[in-house]
């Protein structure tokens, strides 16, 4: 029993990195399409990628809006620098490092303010890639609990939010989310420490409240 768990671990595991060389190879395809001249090319691309880019915009900056923004703003710098993109790392790496600065210019300029409850609520709306089940109740239940961690996430100071948010939701090494930040890698350690620390206690408080 445990040799198969193990053989079907190893097995997904090949299956995954597999998935990853395909996807790496049709971006290289689109991409050398779109350098040829052909825009629908670059549509392709951004099909495949917007979903995943917008729903870690929207956690970055708490609103729908500014999150549609700043992925239009992303994608067009891309097809404008896409000459200059080198495939020793995938395309979304790649987009994903444009669209993050980005938001980083757009929260400076609008000096972003916390939002209450009531305002992010207001802002913010499902996921692109939100998952609906069969189940209404279990539906309401995942969504209630998404609800909760998007703003346990939003009540975090930028520094925290950023940093969980390139580490658990984009899954980026320690030394990528240091050098997409501009931070020392014992900083990024110590944010993203403290942060899942403190939505772990907001969380917790959460839970307690509603037992009462």
């Amino acid at each position: 029993m445990i040799e198969n768990c193990i053989e079907y671990r190893e097995l997904l595991g090949k299956t995954r990195r597999l998935n990853v060389v395909i996807m790496q190879s049709d971006d290289s395809r689109l991409i050398e399409s779109t350098l040829a001249g052909n825009r629908e090319a670059f549509s392709e691309l951004v099909l495949k990628h917007q979903d995943r880019l917008y729903g870690t915009l929207v956690h970055l900056l708490g609103s729908v809006h500014d999150a549609r923004d700043v992925g239009q703003d992303a994608f067009l710098l891309a097809y404008q620098k896409l000459g200059s993109f080198r495939q020793e790392a995938s395309f979304y790496a790649w987009l994903f490092r444009i669209a993050y600065h980005v938001a980083i210019s757009s929260r400076r300029k609008k000096n972003t303010v916390r939002f209450s409850l009531d305002e992010y609520q207001e802002r913010s709306g499902q996921e692109p890639e939100e998952r609906r089940e069969s189940d209404p109740s279990h539906q309401l239940q995942q969504q209630d609990a998404q609800q909760q961690v998007r703003e346990a996430l939003e009540e975090l100071g930028p520094e925290y939010r950023d940093a969980i948010i390139l580490k658990e939701i984009e899954g980026l090494r320690y030394e990528e989310i240091a050098e997409l930040s501009g931070c020392p890698i014992g900083t990024v350690r110590s944010r993203i420490h403290r942060a899942r620390q403190l939505l772990r206690d907001k969380l917790i408080r959460v839970i307690e409240r509603e037992r009462k």
